[in-house]
């Protein structure tokens, strides 16, 4: 029997799952930041993977990763760089390693690294740690393919079924390396495939086979690892993806509000998943509408809400362009329409698997004529359920479409997220007609303090009405291309997104004395947060100020941008945000930071660069 190694009890451990793209690495690493979570660790997850369809097999374009950072309490951040590297052939660990820390552990499939492997990854001999610098100790060699194989000799599975399961090893002896319960993995393989019970059978059988390799030969690890769960809140706690949250948002907010909730879509990446969370949902009322396109999701969007539902779009940038003469048609009848931009890098096809935040600009003013709209931009995964319940809830009370920006980061990530109860989340009134207007109803009455316009549906008694693209007297309802009609119009649909009440915008950090106010919005909030927390513990005043609404800005935000002697903007673009607070908030000039890799921060580096501006 093998001696029985130490365990070490950790705050926090990174892993990267990485392979082939058609190596399971996603639901690899899925499936171990799913049992973290059930156990109650903090989880902040980021899936990496390639725009190719499938790339070549053991191709350096071809590799997938999947980064999850597990804690004891809350995680902000997937992390900079990993303590576990599972690199299932020679193309993954060439591009991969450079996400591992010097003294991280290295999992690899020896069976993968033979010299046709090496060739496609342009490794020039078989001393492939040698090339890399890597130093073979911290390197746990073993034969997956061939253990996967042994294992599963009797299973009757085809060999190409066989090796689809070398990711369970892998999974294996990375829970085992973490002691994680076995049990979870199972019950989780037997919920995934629970139409087909004997390969979930296999697949935990791979898996307990991984565990036990670690535990019979201690893979050359000088101790196993345990991370122990901080006191929670009581409640009922899930591993959500952002996309998955959205969808659940809408849900709460329909129900909530007492409507039908539609989304009328177009596959895109990264935001498909919200159309195929939603379409599971039929039960709650929810109808999904599958488009020939961007144009026609939207446009029968603005149908669904004419007819009285909560009615909602999803798309990244290039579909909001598609989008944008029908978001204009539900500016202009003042429809309730929720539009869900996920960001991804651009421009035109770009890197469609990769994250930026660089529609804020094209979401404030990427219309034809004044078209102002409300934009929310949820900041994790997680959030993306207040944000988007927020974003309906606006949309109902205030009869105008809002743009909800997410991102390929917080919509493709996860974290674990306690759920709501209907009682906690704050009440929709939808701005409908009052039956005083009955009879003498025109659609374009306003309450003299919002400058809401009144709802009616289509069908009600004594309401009948004409909205529609052209511009409408605000009176009487009709047609008109009165220049001064036309003139109060504007302003009026200005004015009411202008007045929609918002929360002020919160200071973390050192709010009272900082020397350095870090600024962001979006999908940034855990990196800019760690680097902050970060130059406190090394003695620095910093505060954060991270922006969830966008238009309108919360009434206190020149009072904050102004209180500190030095602001430094953060964003995933080359400067949207900055501008766009340039030039609503007098005087003011930021130092800003600005990447556009389509990947997320490295919180290092932003340490480095916001130390800097300190120093000036």
């Amino acid at each position: 029997m093998a001696e029985k190694l130490e365990i070490k009890e950790l705050d926090h451990v990174v892993v990267r799952f990485s392979g082939d793209s058609g190596d399971g690495m996603q639901l690899a690493g899925n499936i171990f930041s799913t049992i973290s979570a059930t156990v109650g660790n903090g989880i902040s997850t980021f899936p990496d993977y390639p725009a190719d369809i499938r790339a070549p097999q053991g191709s350096l374009t071809g590799v997938s990763g999947f980064q999850v950072h597990i804690g004891q309490g809350k995680v902000y951040t997937p992390g900079d760089l990993c303590d576990v590297l599972v690199a299932m052939n020679a193309a993954a660990l060439k591009t991969q390693y450079r996400y591992a820390k010097p003294q991280a552990t290295i999992i690899i499939d020896t069976d993968s690294f033979g010299p046709s492997d090496l060739k496609k990854a342009n490794f020039q001999g078989a001393d492939y740690l040698g090339e890399m610098g890597i130093d073979p100790d911290r390197v746990v060699a073993c034969p997956i393919t061939k253990m996967v194989k042994d294992c599963l000799e009797d299973s009757g599975m085809d060999n190409k079924a066989v090796l689809k399961c070398r990711n369970m090893f892998a999974l294996g002896l990375v829970c085992w390396l973490f002691n994680r319960d076995l049990d979870l993995v199972g019950n989780f393989l037997r919920e995934k495939f629970a139409k087909k019970p004997a390969i979930a059978e296999n697949n935990i059988k791979v898996v307990q086979a991984g565990f036990d390799y670690g535990h019979n030969v201690h893979a050359s690890v000088p101790a196993t690892y345990r991370i122990e769960s901080k006191s929670k809140v009581k409640g009922r706690y899930m591993d959500i993806t952002g996309n998955k949250a959205t969808a659940y948002g809408l849900i709460a907010a329909a129900e909530k509000a007492g409507l039908r909730l539609y989304l009328g879509s177009y596959p895109i990446t990264p935001a498909t998943d919200i159309l195929h969370e939603l379409s599971k949902h039929k039960s709650c009322g929810v109808i999904t509408v599958q488009c020939e396109d961007e144009i026609s999701g939207c446009a029968s969007a603005v149908g669904a809400a004419f007819a009285g539902a909560l009615a909602a779009t999803s798309t990244s940038g290039p579909g909001i362009c598609l989008k944008s003469e029908a978001m204009n048609l539900a500016v202009i009848d003042e429809l309730p329409l929720v539009v869900i931009d996920v960001q991804r890098g651009g421009p035109s096809t770009g890197l469609p698997t990769k994250s930026e935040q660089t529609d804020l600009l094209q979401a404030l003013y990427g219309r034809n004529g004044e078209s102002p709209m409300p934009v929310i931009a949820a900041s994790s995964p997680t959030a993306c359920f207040d944000a988007v319940y927020a974003a309906a809830k606006i949309a109902l009370e205030h009869l105008t479409p809002v743009i909800l920006l997410t991102d390929a980061f917080v919509a493709n990530g996860s974290a674990a997220w306690k759920l709501p109860t209907m009682d906690e989340l704050p009440d929709i009134h939808p701005h409908y007609v009052t039956p005083e207007q009955k009879g003498n109803y025109t659609p374009y009455e306003r309450d003299p303090e919002s400058l809401v316009r009144y709802w009616a549906i289509p069908g009600q008694e004594g309401y009948t009405h004409i909205i529609g693209g052209l511009e409408k007297d605000g009176t009487t309802g009709a047609i008109s291309t009165n220049p001064e009609n036309h003139d109060k119009m504007c302003r009026l649909r200005a004015q009411k997104v202008a007045r929609i009440p918002v929360p002020d915008l919160e200071v973390a950090g050192d709010k009272e004395d900082a020397e350095l106010l870090i600024v962001g919005f979006g999908g940034t909030y855990g990196h800019l947060y760690s680097a902050m927390e970060e130059l406190r513990e090394k003695g620095k005043k910093v505060a954060l100020a991270h922006f969830t609404y966008i238009n309108p800005l919360p009434a206190n935000t020149a009072e904050v941008l102004s209180r500190y002697p030095k602001v430094v903007v953060a964003e995933q673009n080359l400067g949207q945000l900055a501008a766009y607070l340039r030039s609503k908030v007098d005087g003011f000039v930021p130092y800003q930071f600005n990447q556009v890799k389509g990947q997320p921060f490295v919180v290092a580096e932003l340490v480095e660069a916001f130390e800097e501006i300190i120093k000036k």
